[in-house]
């Protein structure tokens, strides 16, 4: 989380842009992420110079000897209106056309960005601001950009590329990513889940960037993530390439038409696809419409993992808790595809103010794995109460908070056989789902434990309420005798 002097600095930066009539959530995120960018792009030269020096080698410069003028640490001390021109005019259009690969997510989405900064007094402020906020460590950045994401406060808009980061951080700890993995995220938004990955893999597995072909592939070919709005994806490539993943595949795609042809491509989905909507019949995949035919995007993000997925593939996704207990043809076909033809392994359900103040839907965390001839014999169920923030729409951190308990059970899964269907996690044997028509929910399943409560008798309570009501009228005499006396 950021301390609360960094919250202050981004609120007064963000203060300025708002002041200075740029009002719309995204378009400031995207401005502020360009110079966020420009930042750290010199910090990372410095950095190289640095590491040369002490080496005794060279290294191939991001800003050639005639570009040095465009590093921040160098524009950041002109007198304002030089500095716009050379921001607006030389510094924008350099970082637009960084990537000689012209294929790369930062390429692409680049290609059509705007400077929306207007005035040279204004970006001087803002970089001023900025000058004074630490980015040198990943998890800094990674809270900064969170904190500017949390801005967002276009409910149902906007809202759905915001994943709570502790919860993309929980999911990704219990899927355990490896190096070898081929990671998606099929409705991106922002690249949280991707981002949280990579810095699992760089906290689990730093030996890695030791191996040039999993370095390669952690750089190039590991992280894809597919959206539809074109702000979302130049911030999703930023955060990424800010986070140290240097050519993200973030692409424009609608995941579930046609023009996906992606099949048994990935070895690991984390997702938390759009929850509400529907599509037309026509504008959907075919592939997808065999598995569930419906029009609703949540069924159909599930159809589209068990594509896409290749064999012994596993997917971490969020669902509404309607896809869990659903009653149409569509809800029941897709829930018996998954526990039948494949290996369903676990359901943690949340708590209903997880998506606060965005929303405050109930959800649950789905766990499969693609097997193509099942597998499920037990689902493991978890219900979690807390998470580490109170479930308002403030959303404050307090004490309690299940997510340590739900990965360390997640992972230790064969103690929990024994657990009693009244406890907070517990298993239920296949036979059981089917009989219930592949009904996911956990309180189809959980037992309450009910405490006889003994009441006093009828007669002892009249006796009570009586007393109470003579003390009652005593008392309103007495007060009606001090205010007449």
């Amino acid at each position: 989380m950021l301390t609360g002097e960094l919250r202050n600095k981004v609120d007064k930066i963000w203060e300025t842009f708002w002041t200075g009539g740029i009002t719309n959530p995204l378009t400031v995120i995207e401005q502020f992420t360009y110079l966020l960018f420009m930042k750290g792009l010199d910090e990372a030269e410095t950095y190289r110079e640095q590491e040369a020096a002490i080496l005794g080698v060279g290294f191939e410069r991001m800003f050639p000897e005639d570009k040095q003028h465009l590093r921040w640490s160098k524009f950041k001390n002109l007198e304002a209106s030089q500095m716009y021109d050379i921001v607006s005019n030389e510094v924008f259009p350099f970082i637009k056309s960084l990537h000689g690969n012209k294929n790369s997510a930062y390429a692409k989405y680049m290609s059509d960005a705007i400077f929306m900064i207007p005035t040279p007094q204004m970006l001087a402020k803002i970089v001023d601001g900025i000058d004074n906020i630490p980015m040198k460590d990943r998890d800094t950045k990674g809270d900064l950009y969170e904190y500017l994401l949390s801005k967002i406060a276009t409910a149902g808009t906007n809202g759905q590329f915001r994943t709570p980061r502790h919860i993309i951080e929980m999911i990704v700890d219990l899927m355990k990513p490896t190096p070898e993995d081929m990671i998606v995220d099929p409705a991106a938004g922002s690249a949280g889940f991707l981002v949280a990955a990579g810095e699992y893999l760089r906290k689990n597995h730093a030996d890695l960037f030791l191996v040039q072909g999993l370095k390669e592939h952690f750089h190039n070919d590991m992280f894809h993530g597919f959206d539809m709005d074109r702000t979302m994806l130049r911030i999703g490539a930023m955060n990424m390439m800010l986070h140290g993943i240097e050519n993200p595949n973030i692409e424009y795609r609608d995941s579930l038409s046609e023009q996906n042809k992606d099949n048994e491509k990935y070895t690991l989905v984390l997702a938390n696809p759009p929850f509400k909507g529907s599509l037309d019949y026509e504008a959907v995949s075919s592939d997808l419409l065999k598995i569930t035919r419906t029009k609703k995007t949540e069924l159909l993000f599930l159809a589209l993992f068990l594509r896409i997925l290749k064999k012994g593939g596993r997917c971490a996704c969020i669902v509404p808790d309607g896809v869990l207990f659903g009653s149409s043809t569509a809800h029941k076909a897709i829930r018996k595809e998954i526990v039948e033809n494949h290996k369903l392994e676990a359901i943690i359900s949340m708590p209903s103010g997880v998506f606060k103040p965005y929303a405050g839907v109930s959800t649950a965390i789905m766990i499969f794995t693609k097997t193509g001839v099942g597998g499920t014999d037990h689902v493991w169920f978890y219900d979690m109460k807390a998470d580490g923030y109170s479930l308002d729409d403030k959303r404050n951190p307090i004490e309690d908070n299940d997510i340590p308990d739900i990965i360390e059970r997640f992972h230790n899964r064969e103690a929990e056989k024994k657990r009693k269907r009244t406890e907070q996690s517990f298993f239920v044997p296949i036979e059981e789902i089917r009989e219930n028509e592949y009904d996911l929910s956990i309180n189809k399943y959980r037992e309450i434990e009910y405490e006889e409560v003994q009441y006093e008798a009828p007669s002892v309570i009249f006796e009570r309420v009586e007393a109470l009501e003579k003390e009652i009228m005593q008392g309103l005499q007495e007060l009606k005798k001090m205010i007449r006396g």
